[in-house]
């Protein structure tokens, strides 16, 4: 076969990485934020919105910056609030959507 040798993308999307660990975390997070776990899931989704909101400051893509600012708010396990019924279990998918759409969005030109 006759392959022709494929072109790197020219872009990089750092972001990628942590919302895929953050969505699946906030899908499962109205079975897990009743227990023991609250506290895990709320450390893991602040810590991945903080890293999400740096990788959307190196791509100067300032507003996402805003979005996961206030996600990593309301998530923080510091002082959580304390949230709760559906438009908290509501919130959780919303926030996970969100993390895909900053994932495949956030993106900065490959060094060459």
């Amino acid at each position: 076969m006759n392959r022709r040798p494929r072109t790197p993308s020219m872009y990089q999307r750092n972001a990628l990485a942590p919302s895929l660990i953050a969505a699946p975390t906030l899908v499962l997070a109205p079975l897990l934020l009743g227990g023991e776990w609250a506290m895990v899931v709320l450390f893991i989704v602040a810590i991945l919105a903080m890293i999400t909101a740096w990788f959307a400051f190196q791509a100067r893509q300032w507003w996402w910056i805003v979005v996961f600012a206030a996600i990593t708010v309301l998530w923080n396990p510091v002082y959580p609030f304390p949230f709760e019924g559906p438009v908290w279990t509501a919130a959780q998918p919303v926030a996970a959507v969100t993390f895909l759409a900053a994932g495949a969005l956030i993106k900065v030109p490959r060094p060459s």
